[in-house]
Parts: C-alpha cells; structure tokens; sequence
C-alpha cells in the first residue's frame, strides 16, 4: 500500500486549501496520560497520521479522568483528537510483531515508558534504528533516561518542586500553593514537538533519523531563567540581590480583592502603565520621576507600602464587574481573574475564536479549545473525536498488509 497516499488523505487540508504541514508523516504514539498525548495531538492537527497503540482492556488511564462525558474523561477527549486507536498487547511475542512490522515504516516514535521499559518490551530506539534508521524515537519521561532521578515517576508537582519554581518565594508563602497548572507535562510535549519537528527537518537534509531524550525536568527548568536567575548570578560570583520580583513581592505585580470579595490581578511594571494608574486614581504623589528601568520589577523599597495600600484601596473600591469594564475602557491591566467557567465567557475567547463547539458521535455536542495555528491556516480544517479504544483495529493493521482472517486470530488470542 502507497503510505503517504493513504496518509494524504486521512489528514485532510486546511481552510485555505494548502496542504498540511506534517501531511505524509506517520507516527506512532505509545504515550498516555498528558505531555505524550498532547504533543502528538498537535502533531496530528498539523497533519501528521498518528496511531495511538493502548494496552488491551484498559488503554491510556486518563481515559478515566473526572469530570466526564458520556463516554471518555474531559481530559482525555481535549490531548487525544486527530488519531486512531489500536489495542497491543506487547508482553506477547505476537504483539511485539505487529508493532515491529508498524514500527518499520514509522517516521517518529513517540514514547512515555519509564526509562528500560520499552527496550523490555522491544520498542527502543536502538533495536528500531536496526530496521528503521530514518525513525525519529521521542522519549518523554520525567527527568531522562540516565542520571540519579531517572528512575523517579515523572509527576507534574515534584518535577515543579526539583526545578526551584516552587521554591523561589519561600518568604511569602511556605509550603508553596501545589500549583494549578501542569507546567512541567506542557513544557515537555512543547518540547517534544519542537524537537519532533527539527529531527524532521534535518532527516530531509541527511536522510537519517535520530532520538530525543526529553525530559520535562529539563524542559521546564530551562523555562525557569526568572526563579533561578539569581541563583545564576551568584553562582557567577556576584549578590544576586535585589532579586527578580515576580512572585508576589512586587506590590505593582500582585494580587488584591474587589469590593465583593474577588481576586483581582494587577500588572502594572512599566512606569507608562503605572503613570496611566496614579493619574486614574488622582495620585501623582506616587509618581517618581527618575524610577529607573531596573525597578519594574522590583520590590520597590520604601515606596513598596504606599504603592500597595493605593492598589488595595483601588480594587477594594470596586465589583469585580467594574474592574473588568474599567481595564477595557482604560487599557490598564488590572483584572478580574476568572473562574474557569467565567474564562470560557470572555468575549475575548469568543472573539478570537478560542473555543467552538462540535459533534461527538460518542459524546454529543461539547467544547472544543481550538490551536492558536488555526489562524494561518496550518492545522487540520476537519476535527477528529478522540478514539474509542482499539477502535481502528482493523483499519490501522489492514494498512499494514494484516489478512481479516490474521486481524481475526491477533482478536481472539486476545493480542489486540
């Protein structure tokens, strides 16, 4: 069967008619759970054919994440759409066959094994590039695949904890918040699709293929130049001090309450903006005429009170409403922050196109966020529903010169 052909025209176009990026590019994920998934779900978007391969009976487990639809997770429905599924049992010599004859014809390898499992279960890089040198294997585990925290489950909050993100501002608050946001499982798939992208590339130039170990240790403390910034500095033998202050110590750069109770977020560093307020409030005693560039984001020093009782005062004098209104009419960035449903009534999301809603076979209509790529026209026009599990079984190994009588034995030996 002509791959690419077929590939083709799976992967669809773009609005504007042009093919998609990644079109006639294979890949097959091993990955669960969010970093893997999400970085082969943009790949998809952009065209790529992606093959989910899931264990038998059970398959990714954020398929079982709360809150859910009707059939899948909320979670597992937004990182898994533009793919197929297909159940493997690799324990078993018939599984490790048909991943081998799958694994023949791969561009990219995408993988989230704890570091030794995939060569236990013969889809390691070396053994592929044995039969397949143009494969691009993607390994994204939590902090590699050598080093003393190798062998450490790659959960989102310890790896927060490792980088010093968590730590940079012990003085306000210890312990830390457990942060609301996967930082380190979305640097790592960023990373990944990158890096996926530049192996790509290159293999065009030499023909050969590569492996990326990827860490989201690594990936997210590359990220984190603002907390270890002075760190880096003394480590190069000097103070240090005054610190980078983005962490709550800045009174321009902080958080208050409304008048009825709501958090309020305030980000006035520029000297432009912060004129823009103290004319606002009619407070030019707060103005200093040679604020220096350094200083925004500062603590501020002695002016560090009086700047935070005139932002309290401000936010506390109005409703979370009217300071939404008031930062739309003044361009002054001090705002409401917003509960997850209020985020997904913003004007501003529906204006800019960030969320649509679609027709789930499986799960009826329900919301879908759209890839900022949209816009040029580089993502795939036509949404694919996330996959039931194994749903493309026969599909996907019909494309690999699988008989249905050889689709029908591998289901019932219980292979796929």
């Amino acid at each position: 069967m002509d791959k690419s052909n077929e590939t083709a025209r799976r992967s669809g176009e773009t609005t504007s008619g042009k093919p998609l990026p990644l079109q006639g590019v294979r890949i097959i994920d091993f990955s669960r759970l969010l970093p893997g998934p999400w970085a082969t779900q943009m790949l998809g978007e952009l065209g790529a054919d992606v093959i989910k391969v899931e264990p038998p009976g059970v398959g990714d487990p954020s398929r079982y994440n709360h809150p859910a639809y009707r059939r899948h997770g909320v979670y597992f429905n937004a990182v898994n759409t533009h793919k197929r599924s297909l159940c493997l049992d690799l324990s078993r010599d018939e599984g490790r066959e048909v991943a081998r004859r799958m694994l023949a014809e791969a561009d990219v390898v995408v993988e989230t094994y704890r570091p030794g499992v995939a060569r236990k279960l013969g889809v390691d890089y070396a053994s592929i590039r044995a039969y397949n040198p143009r494969a691009i294997y993607c390994s994204i585990s939590g902090f590699g695949q050598t080093g003393p925290l190798s062998h450490i489950a790659g959960h989102d909050l310890v790896i927060q904890g490792m980088t010093g993100l968590m730590g940079c501002a012990l003085d306000q608050a210890n312990p830390p918040h457990v942060p609301g946001f996967q930082a380190a499982d979305y640097a790592g798939a960023l990373l990944a699709v990158i890096g996926i992208q530049a192996a790509l590339a290159q293999r065009a130039a030499t023909g050969q293929g590569c492996e990326l170990d990827l860490s989201m240790f690594e990936a997210l403390f590359q990220m984190c130049l603002i907390p270890l910034s002075s760190a880096m500095a003394r480590a190069a033998g000097h103070s240090g001090e005054p610190r980078m202050e983005s962490f709550g110590g800045n009174p321009r750069y902080s958080t208050y309450l409304s008048k009825d109770g709501r958090p309020v977020a305030v980000t006035l560093l520029e000297t432009k903006s912060w004129r823009e307020f103290c004319r606002l409030v009619d407070r030019p005693d707060l103005v200093s005429e040679d604020e220096s560039l350094s200083a925004r984001l500062s603590t501020h020093g002695e002016q560090s009170e009086q700047y935070r009782q005139a932002l309290a005062d401000y936010c506390a004098a109005h409703t979370w409403d009217e300071l939404m209104r008031r930062m739309e009419e003044t361009g002054i960035a001090i705002c409401p922050v917003c509960t997850p449903e209020q985020a997904l009534a913003l004007p501003h999301v529906r204006a800019r196109g960030m969320v649509d809603t679609v027709d789930d076979p499986a799960e009826g209509r329900i919301p879908r966020l759209v890839s900022p790529l949209a816009r040029a026209g580089l993502v795939n026009a036509a949404w694919r529903p996330a996959p039931g599990l194994g749903e493309h079984a026969d599909e996907v190994l019909a494309e690999f010169d699988y008989s249905a009588g050889q689709i029908g034995a591998l289901r019932q030996a219980g292979v796929i």
